[in-house]
Parts: structure tokens; sequence; C-alpha cells
């Protein structure tokens, strides 16, 4: 399990991320919306780090999500992958 002060490693996120983008391929290729294909990663990611990370980290990830939504960085970053990002 993670602690608030470690990271997975670069290789392992980077993998991670690849299995992701797959997937969300896939997922696009059976014609699902965007919007079901984003809220059942979402949900599925928000269940995972709240089965592995105290609930004081899943809050500061997801602050740290809302921020980068709010000053524009996953905008300016639209049509880009950002599997493993987080």
């Amino acid at each position: 399990m993670m602690t608030d002060r470690q990271s997975p490693p670069e290789r392992e996120l980077s993998h991670a991320g690849s299995v992701v983008d797959k997937a969300i391929e896939y997922m696009s290729g059976q014609e699902l919306s965007d919007l079901a294909i984003a809220s059942a990663l979402l949900g599925g990611a928000m269940g995972l780090l709240s089965r592995s990370l105290p609930d004081a980290v899943v809050v500061q990830i997801l602050q740290n999500a809302i921020k980068s939504i709010e000053t524009g960085e996953m905008h300016a970053a639209s049509g880009k992958d950002h599997a493993g990002q987080a």
C-alpha cells in the first residue's frame, strides 16, 4: 500500500496508463459515450484509491484535480491522453 509520501515508479505508472488508454480506446470502439466511459473509470479509480489510501490523501488527490481544472491545465491539454497523470 502506498502512503501519502510515495508515488508509483514511473515505469509502473506508464504501463498502467497505457492499459487505461487501451481500455478507453476499446470502450470508444464499442460506441460507449465519453461520459459513460469517464464515469466508470472515475468510479473505479475512486473505489481503488479509497481502499488503498487514507481519506485525507484521497481528498488531496481530488483537490489537486480540481485545481488542475480551475487553472485550465486539463483543458489546455485536451486531446492528449491523461491516464496515469493524476
